[in-house]
């Protein structure tokens, strides 16, 4: 029987396909158009290197320390060994976690009693004398009671992202100075120098300061 010429040419693709997957996993070094062929061992070490926490290890210890703090605030000072700081971060926390509830708190209260005053100046709880009798005082006052405690609201929110970013910065940089060489070897030296001022393009005088380890 004749076969049509792409059927040859098909079956000539699937046999060479066929024996690649034999040969996948040798390594082919002779010759000069020698071809690195990826063998079992190295699909593996890859497949591990997608893995997303192949590279934990790699990070070194500033960085874990400040992954840690991010994951778990104080976390990473625990990591650094310094375990006093935890009890300082969590007051941190509780205090401004308490600012931010209470002003909240304060904020939904006036701003009920702005609402309810604008629909009913009859209101008892609207109309108390703190506020004013008359309805234009009352109201001037229950705004800006109401502006007041939403501005220091959303002020303690972005204090305690911010004191949240610094304890993981504290890690990062308390896990960098662990590292830092302070062996008897490590010396200051001080010594005069000239700088350049680029606004007046002279030279004043200064001092450098280099830090070296000495060798014996």
């Amino acid at each position: 029987m004749r076969l049509a010429p792409g059927i040859v040419i098909l079956l000539m693709g699937l046999s060479f396909q066929f024996l690649s997957l034999e040969a996948h996993g040798q390594e082919i070094t002779a010759g000069p158009d020698s071809v690195l062929v990826l063998t079992p061992e190295a699909d593996t070490v890859a497949q591990e290197k997608q893995f997303f926490l192949s590279g934990f290890k790699n990070l070194g210890r500033p960085g874990r320390a400040a992954l840690f703090s991010a994951a778990i605030p104080g976390l990473g000072q625990v990591y650094n060994g310094a375990w006093w700081k935890v009890p300082i971060i969590y007051a941190t926390g509780g205090v401004l976690g308490y600012f931010i509830i209470d002003n909240n708190n304060k904020y939904q209260d006036f701003r009920v009693a702005l609402n309810a005053r604008n629909r009913d100046s009859s209101d008892v709880y609207v109309n108390s004398l703190i506020y004013g009798i008359q309805r234009s005082n009352g109201t001037q006052n229950l705004r800006y009671s109401r502006d007041f405690y939403r501005r220091n609201r959303d002020l303690t929110i972005i204090l305690s992202v911010v004191a949240y970013t610094m304890q993981i910065a504290e890690a990062y940089v308390h896990a960098h100075l662990r590292e830092f060489d302070v062996s008897e070897n490590l010396t200051l030296r001080v010594q005069p120098d000239l700088f350049r001022t680029p606004a007046s393009n002279g030279m004043t005088p200064g001092l450098t300061l280099t830090l070296y380890t000495r060798t014996k």
